[in-house]
């Protein structure tokens, strides 16, 4: 892997950990309305992936790409995101968000004939009993509600991903489905900043997380993608969750439980063993 690749890589990994750190600060630090939030990091990704398109293409993008599907997806992500981290902390929704995501696409690609191994269902139980596990009722147990919201959310994110599979121009197709929800976006932050202004430092927040997290993150994850092994991107992918726990007990001081752990350890290590044995069962055929 070259250095500018490393660099790219890093950069995007450290853009998709801090989204639910930036969410929490601004939903509970903050008390940023979720509605508000939610519209303000949608419009401001729009408007950067939308300056993207104009720096990349030498001038205002006369269509964009993606679709309604793909937006009411995102949307669907969103908004639960949003709302579910007024209930649940950084690192068990970011746990949560990313077992599910995986979760569901194993399971679609199984609906749609594919036949995974005895590996590949190994890893699969062991992160679906370990997200169980984790959402099970007991003292240190999460919100239900919110975690419940949070497995929604991740289905969203599952769903939007498979409707982008397959996209010759994945920057443009983000922007167009960013762009599709700005009718939406901004009555969702008027809305919002009615019901509970927030902050500046809220806003601040908010912004980042549209702008930099998503709009930018997602710029430089789609630039990076095609230069790297399906394995390598999986990876990548598993280490988004530790680093957000990570991140959440270093600067939000949330506790480091040990059902925290041994789940994280459950659904990390189910998910990276399905999709070594998947990886390696394609290879072979």
């Amino acid at each position: 892997m070259s250095a500018r690749l490393l660099t790219l890589t890093v950069l995007a990994v450290l853009a998709f950990t801090a989204n639910p750190l930036l969410a929490r600060l601004a939903l509970v630090t903050s008390e940023m309305d979720a509605l508000g939030y939610t519209g303000v990091r949608l419009a401001s990704g729009a408007l950067v992936l939308w300056a993207l398109l104009f720096w990349r293409d030498g001038r205002a993008p006369r269509t964009v790409g993606g679709t309604w599907a793909g937006a009411a997806a995102l949307f669907g992500y969103a908004i639960l995101f949003s709302i579910a981290f007024l209930l649940i902390g950084a690192a068990v929704g970011a746990l949560i968000l990313f077992g599910a995501v995986q979760l569901a696409i194993l399971s679609w690609a199984i609906l749609k004939g594919d036949r995974p191994g005895v590996l590949e269902w190994t890893g699969l139980a062991m992160a679906g009993a370990s997200l169980l596990y984790l959402v099970s009722p007991g003292l240190v147990a999460p919100h239900p509600i919110g975690a419940a919201l949070m497995v929604v959310s991740g289905i969203s994110w599952a769903a939007y991903t498979l409707i982008g599979r397959g996209s010759r121009e994945p920057v443009r197709d983000t922007a167009g489905n960013f762009i599709r929800l700005l009718p939406l976006s901004l009555p969702l932050v008027v809305v919002g900043l009615a019901m509970q202004a927030p902050t500046a430092l809220g806003l601040v927040y908010a912004i980042a997380s549209g702008a930099v997290s998503s709009g930018l993150g997602y710029a430089i994850w789609y630039a990076v993608l095609p230069q790297m092994s399906r394995s390598v991107s999986a990876f990548v992918q598993l280490t988004v969750p530790a680093l957000a726990a990570l991140g959440s007990v270093v600067w939000l001081a949330e506790p480091l439980t040990a059902r925290l752990v041994l789940a994280s350890a459950g659904i990390l290590g189910g998910a990276a063993l399905a999709l070594w044995a998947a990886g390696r069962r394609a290879r072979r055929t």
